[in-house]
């Protein structure tokens, strides 16, 4: 790919500014919604079950969560590069990209589910609804829009989830694993539904454009690759913990990382409202725009989230207690947990710039050895320190798959995560212009 050049800025930065805002708090909004229903969700399991019924069902969700990132192939985010840089020619062929990009996923993970069945339970049959759910939603954000992805995913999925398995908790079953799993899986269907209705509302009806899969695949599959990696990297630590040290350490362990939620929820809320931006600006060659997006929403990050990161470092004492007798031994877990975010929120979405770049190949080799560290580091530290030890290792995974891309863009762009244009995000004016 040629070297970018620095382009004439374009009238309105304010506006610009001020939608990406808007679009990011609704997404962080959203993100705050999930956050605290998935740490009730939590709180509600360990409190109600033994920590190897709770071990138990978190890992089976984690397996679930990993198999479906997986089987996703990233057709979301591909759909978002097609979708946006398509405005210009008022989306016309859509469809096609949107039809090229569910099949496939919706195949691999209606396979998966049928082999993991027996491993899964309900959740199995969840499958293909999550995945086709995260394609569908990830579409409607290339036109534009958040709030479908906010309401759906953000606030409708996870208070459902939440109030079933309070249900479930609540009936005091003598064997609630079958249970759980279809309290958690089911609001998936009704998601699914309503998300293929908002994006069917967006979508113009247009003839198919010959060569829209080749197209769509060509672009996605160096990502499919890397999002798979990546969704290994997000649930795999829960997994080895349950198989290296037992559930009842995974429980422990899901417990104590609960929050990381929060700030990886923030960033997706600002990467969902970014990443079109980025593509069109990168698209365009206009580093300028590029740049004052990278900064301000690194800025936007850091001060919605290390707070929290400061706050839980502090209270981990306290806060652990919540889930239960057992559960306060994971105070080093927290405070790893808590500088490694703060660290990871600093660099910013610098995945996120690197794919919008077309760098795919370069993000794809950034998780493989983000996953060799992750790994490495678990098989070393796990059998002796249980949960600590998968923090660690999940800690040298995050600094990786930060650090490395943060060098690269560095290197081709000169973009660095602050800079001068850090000090728009403290303006009340680039969150409130229209």
């Amino acid at each position: 790919m040629a070297p970018l050049t620095p382009a004439r800025r374009a009238t309105g930065s304010g506006g610009r500014l001020g939608r990406v805002a808007r679009a990011g708090l609704a997404g962080v909004a959203g993100a705050g919604v999930s956050a605290l229903a998935q740490f009730l969700l939590v709180v509600i399991v360990t409190r109600t079950f033994s920590a190897e019924q709770a071990g138990t069902f978190f890992t089976a969700v984690a397996l679930a969560l990993m198999v479906a990132g997986i089987a996703k192939l990233d057709a979301g985010n591909g759909l978002i590069f097609f979708v946006a840089r398509a405005k210009t020619y008022d989306y016309r062929g859509i469809s096609g990209y949107v039809r090229a990009a569910v099949t496939p996923g919706a195949v691999l993970s209606t396979a998966a589910g049928v082999v993991l069945y027996p491993q899964l339970g309900p959740l199995a049959l969840a499958l293909p609804l999550m995945v086709v759910t995260d394609i569908l939603l990830a579409a409607t954000r290339g036109f534009g829009s958040m709030r479908t992805t906010v309401l759906l995913d953000g606030m409708l999925l996870p208070v459902a989830q939440l109030v079933l398995v309070a249900v479930v908790a609540a009936a005091a079953l003598p064997y609630p694993q079958e249970a759980l799993a279809g309290a958690w899986a089911a609001p998936y269907l009704v998601v699914a539904a309503l998300a293929a209705l908002s994006l069917r509302r967006r979508v113009p009806r247009t003839p198919y454009l010959p060569g829209t899969v080749r197209d769509l695949w060509r672009h996605t599959a160096p990502r499919s690759a890397a999002s798979a990696i990546q969704a290994l990297f997000q649930r795999l630590d829960i997994v080895i913990v349950a198989l290296l040290a037992g559930p009842a350490q995974a429980a422990i362990y899901t417990a104590a990382t609960r929050f990381k939620v929060v700030g990886q929820l923030a960033s997706q809320g600002l990467a969902q409202a970014a990443q079109p931006r980025l593509v069109r600006a990168l698209a365009e060659g206009d580093l300028q725009r590029a740049r004052e997006l990278y900064q301000v929403t690194t800025m936007w990050l850091v001060l919605l989230t290390w707070p929290v990161w400061l706050g839980y470092a502090l209270l981990a004492p306290w806060l652990l207690r919540i889930f239960g007798t057992g559960y306060d031994e994971a105070l080093p877990v927290a405070l790893v947990l808590a500088g490694t975010m703060m660290v990871a929120t600093a660099c910013g979405m610098v995945d996120v710039v690197l794919i919008s770049a077309g760098h795919t190949s370069a993000s794809l080799a950034n998780l493989v050895a983000a996953v060799g560290v992750t790994v490495l580091l678990d098989l070393a530290l796990i059998p002796a320190h249980g949960a600590l030890g998968a923090a660690m290792g999940w800690s040298g995974g995050v600094l990786a798959k930060n650090l490395l891309p943060l060098w690269q863009i560095h290197q081709r762009y000169g973009l660095r995560p602050f800079g001068r244009h850090s000090l728009t995000a403290l303006r009340f004016r680039s969150w409130a212009t229209a």
